[in-house]
């Protein structure tokens, strides 16, 4: 048998990255997150059908800054994955492949998905506060 010396994957040295395969990619990794996400608040559900004490020990998990960071990034998966449906729903349509389109489109993704993680979370902390 003969080896040549060939590359493994073409499209390593002929593909540059674009927003749109970096949108492509975080659209799945979003769907991944919010799976795991979920499992995170059967977890908490679950403890707090436990009592006070299971309870008591996932909330303070949950808010810890380990805990927080992982809640910011579920929602924020929730929200990308949301807007990002959203944009291969209008695909669907038929509209908005060609590139200008398809860059603003994806920037929109991650502007308003980012818009609305940082609403949420301020909101939820003025909610928190009392509003004050």
């Amino acid at each position: 048998m003969n080896t040549v010396n060939r590359p493994l994957s073409p499209y390593l040295q002929i593909y540059r990255w674009t927003l749109t395969m970096t949108l492509s990619i975080t659209h799945r990794a979003s769907g991944i997150l919010l799976s795991v996400g979920s499992v995170a608040l059967a977890f908490w559900l679950v403890a707090a059908a436990l009592g006070p004490g299971p309870y008591a020990a996932a909330q303070g998990f949950f808010s810890s800054p380990v805990g927080i960071a992982l809640l910011m990034l579920w929602s924020w998966s929730l929200f990308l994955h949301l807007c990002s449906g959203i944009r291969h729903l209008v695909w669907d349509t038929g509209r908005g492949f060609d590139l200008s389109a398809a860059y603003a489109g994806g920037w929109a993704v991650v502007i308003i998905s980012t818009a609305l993680t940082v609403a949420t979370w301020v909101f939820g902390l003025i909610l928190a506060g009392g509003g004050a």
